[in-house]
């Protein structure tokens, strides 16, 4: 079953929006995406997603963003389905301050046809539901069709500077067999 698509400003609270485990369909013609909850049976699908999708680095294990992702709002980390099969995926926060989209990420066989924007719209939901003011995201500066996807949907540049320190370094093993932290 496909709902409704939303009819004028795509960011009125008043806007119907699927939610998790209903099906949503972004565009006319494309496949219906099933958006719902991250289970534990989902890491290898996901992580392999976001290969795909060239959201893994060196300096992050994926499998350690999950397990932390999972302690802290479980909920608010969506994947998208087509036929069973993941194709899509965000890892929202909010901690009562800002809310933040993580990960977002859509196989590249399905992009472009609104199921980035649909997975987001709901994110988007759960986040105003929880009382969050306002989303913060980072894209890379050199990721061009990203940061005009976010644009094309209602976000914009902030007059900051981002900033980070590591307080937790993911190893990775050497094929000697010794550790190398990397930050």
């Amino acid at each position: 079953m496909s709902l409704p698509q939303p009819q004028g400003n795509p960011h009125s609270s008043q806007n119907s929006q699927p939610s998790p485990g209903n099906a949503a369909t972004p565009v006319k013609g494309a496949c219906v995406m099933q958006i719902r909850p991250f289970h534990s049976d989902d890491q290898e699908a996901v992580i392999s997603l976001w290969r795909r999708c060239n959201l893994v680095r060196a300096w992050n294990d994926p499998a350690k963003d999950i397990h932390r992702k999972l302690q802290i709002r479980p909920d608010l980390f969506l994947v998208g389905l087509i036929g069973g099969q993941i194709i899509g995926s965000v890892m929202a926060g909010y901690e009562g301050h800002r809310g933040w989209l993580n990960y977002l990420a859509v196989d590249p066989e399905h992009q472009r046809q609104g199921y980035a924007r649909a997975i987001v719209d709901e994110a988007e939901r759960l986040l105003r539901e929880a009382g969050c003011p306002k989303i913060n995201l980072q894209v890379r500066t050199s990721n061009h069709e990203v940061i005009e996807f976010y644009r094309r949907i209602g976000y914009s540049d902030d007059e900051v500077v981002s900033l980070g320190k590591r307080l937790e370094h993911d190893e990775k093993k050497l094929q000697n067999g010794k550790s190398n932290v990397e930050c």
